[in-house]
């Protein structure tokens, strides 16, 4: 276990460095760098990202560069104790994306959304207008636009002034745009959200309560898109089971970043 300099601990889990932060100590962490101004990159980890990020230099890479990582599927929290390097608990991406949401309704905080598609986007915002009325909505995007028009888009966050910016765009997109404009956005919270967006906006459902607390979201996908992604399910539970009893005879040395953006071990 590492201690970050600012005094939240690390597990070590699959290669990664997780932080071991439950969900009031995220959003006081989310809290602070609205105040300070300084930058937040919020990464998550699933089961998918830890099959995928060994073969995957960008997903490896924007992991690594996260500023706060946190365990998105209960899963990698069950792993966690398995494998002796215990997390608090689950940090679920749309929870946290809630809980600022929630934070900038109260505060008056500014939101800028990028991603999903135009009709999407547009009933997320009209969702986000009527659910928290106190936050604003410094701007917009739909996630589909080409590598041409990334600088104007970066451009045009950085230009807004947003205090924080949620992107439900699917990786490597989100994972290249923030490599390549990150830095330059000046908004102090960052939080990657996936599908969040589509669920928000009402265009899929969320598994109930129930099956999020027995780790079975992705057995609720399965039942409403079965021939879309059975194979993929299958596939992907197996090979984190096996890599968790890995991580039980033999731990991955933990990734470290490189300046070619590849990721090595340390």
């Amino acid at each position: 276990m590492s201690t970050t300099s600012t005094g939240s601990t690390r597990q070590p889990l699959f290669g990664l460095e997780i932080d071991a932060l439950t969900m009031d100590e995220v959003l006081a962490r989310c809290d602070e760098a609205l105040v300070t101004r300084d930058r937040l990159l919020v990464g998550v980890v699933n089961a998918a990202k830890v099959v995928n990020l060994h073969k995957d230099p960008i997903l490896r890479e924007s992991l690594l560069e996260a500023d706060v990582l946190l365990a998105d599927g209960q899963s990698v929290v069950w792993a966690s104790r398995v494998l002796r390097h215990p997390l608090p608990e689950r940090v679920a991406g749309i929870d946290l994306f809630e809980g600022l949401l929630s934070r900038a309704d109260v505060h008056g905080h500014s939101v800028y959304l990028l991603g999903a598609r135009p009709d999407v986007l547009a009933a997320l915002v009209t969702e986000i207008t009527s659910r928290f009325p106190g936050l604003r909505i410094a701007g917009s995007r739909d996630g589909y636009f080409t590598p041409d028009e990334a600088q104007d888009v970066a451009a045009d966050i950085a230009a807004s002034g947003a205090d924080m910016l949620f992107l439900g765009m699917v990786s490597p997109k989100k994972e290249t745009f923030l490599a390549a404009h990150g830095d330059a956005l000046g908004v102090p919270v960052l939080h990657g959200v996936g599908g969040s967006f589509d669920v928000l906006a009402g265009v899929t459902r969320r598994a109930p309560r129930a099956w999020q607390r027995l780790g079975m979201e992705w057995a609720y996908r399965l039942v409403q898109e079965p021939g879309r992604l059975w194979r993929r399910y299958l596939t992907t539970n197996t090979v984190y089971l096996w890599l968790t009893l890995c991580e039980l005879v033999r731990p991955t040395p933990v990734y470290r970043r490189s300046a070619e953006h590849g990721g090595t071990h340390g």
